[in-house]
């Protein structure tokens, strides 16, 4: 497996980077929490203030998080409709195929996207749902359609040739031009209990079921990764819906005071309010104990985040899955910088990638390389 990785890594130049990412400590606190951190919540604690020491009593309060972030959200839709999905191009490249296509999301609402599948791999594969950033270039950005679009933001395409299936679905704020406060506006018209932060939630739950629907994709292989409104999704993809096995956000903003969470196209105004309570600890602690690495580049994420990871640690300790909750600062600015992609890319491996039964075979148990990682 490493010396696949590594082949890959090196055809983009960045071997000696990539190489050393798979030992990642992905929980290596900042050199100093800054002062203006955010206090968090405790999570661990009920409603009559006593300490949860259960899985059980963890189960009860999680059932009681998730019912208030649904208030916050409105509520999803009672049934799903047909998904009718279909392909509307196909484009033959010498690594990967890569599909135009669209499925509804709502009865009458279609979204589309580009499918992206590795031809020279065989069997059930793990995929990987990348929601694009803010661009008016939309999903062609990172499934590789637009030239003049940052190459580091490629994440669709560099995935595939890691051997992936990638869906690169368009965010509903780019439908219909740049609009972004106009296309929130027709979506509260249409369900006016939501806010644009629940479409995008319900869009990646039905990013889920045409992905799961693929006859290739191994269904328990499933993960999602997005940067700055990409990384937003991931969060609340992670926290709603379970088929995700893995999740990455760069450069997201996880606080709600660190990026524009109040923009219409996110929750609006409701979540500046003085009586609103709620915080992204609470959502990161909803993915429990699934996988979810933290991207931070001294941006819209910083060394404050880390004050989040912290704050969903117990749970994840209290579910035997402190391993599977990481972070990184890569003080690169608001980019998925070269850091970001290696770290990136190792999480999902680590997590999604089954190991090669020979590793299993020859290694003795906790030998180099013996059993199972503790990340996992």
């Amino acid at each position: 497996m490493m010396r696949r990785a590594i082949a890959g890594l090196l055809l983009f130049g960045l071997g000696s980077l990539f190489a050393g990412a798979g030992n990642q400590d992905w929980q290596q606190p900042p050199a100093r929490v800054p002062a203006n951190a955010p206090q968090l919540s405790r999570l661990l604690v009920d409603e009559h203030g006593r300490r949860i020491a259960s899985k059980r009593g963890w189960r009860q309060q999680r059932a009681l998080l998730q019912a208030q972030w649904q208030a916050v959200l409105g509520e999803f839709p009672a049934a799903k409709p047909p998904l009718r999905s279909q392909v509307l191009g196909t484009e033959e490249l010498p690594e990967f195929t890569r599909q135009y296509a669209t499925y509804q999301v709502e009865e009458g609402v279609f979204t589309d996207g580009y499918l992206l599948t590795p031809r020279a791999a065989k069997g059930r594969l793990p995929a990987v749902v990348v929601f694009h950033p803010t661009t008016p270039l939309q999903a062609k950005g990172v499934a590789g359609l637009a030239a003049e679009y940052d190459r580091e933001k490629w994440q669709g395409v560099q995935l595939v040739q890691r051997g992936y299936i990638v869906w690169c679905p368009r965010n509903y704020i780019e439908t219909a031009g740049t609009n972004w406060a106009g296309n929130a506006a027709r979506v509260r018209a249409r369900h006016p209990r939501w806010t644009g932060m629940t479409r995008m939630v319900w869009d990646a739950i039905r990013a889920a079921d045409f992905v799961t629907s693929l006859p290739r994709v191994d269904r328990k292989r499933l993960g999602c990764l997005g940067h700055s409104l990409g990384g937003k999704e991931v969060l609340f993809a992670m926290a709603f819906e379970p088929r995700y096995r893995a999740g990455v956000s760069s450069e997201g903003g996880i606080g709600l005071k660190f990026s524009n969470w109040e923009a219409p196209w996110y929750f609006g105004r409701q979540i500046q309010q003085p009586g609103f309570q709620r915080e992204n600890h609470e959502v990161l602690a909803l993915a429990a104990p699934r996988a979810f690495l933290l991207l931070a580049g001294d941006s819209a994420d910083d060394d404050r985040s880390w004050e989040f990871i912290q704050a969903a640690r117990p749970v994840y300790e209290l579910l035997g899955a402190a391993r599977n909750l990481g972070w990184l600062n890569h003080h690169q600015g608001h980019r998925y910088a070269p850091e970001a992609r290696a770290a990136a890319e190792a999480f999902l491996d680590q997590h999604l990638k089954p190991r090669p039964r020979e590793h299993f075979d020859r290694a003795p148990p906790g030998g180099k390389g013996g059993g199972r990682s503790s990340g996992r």
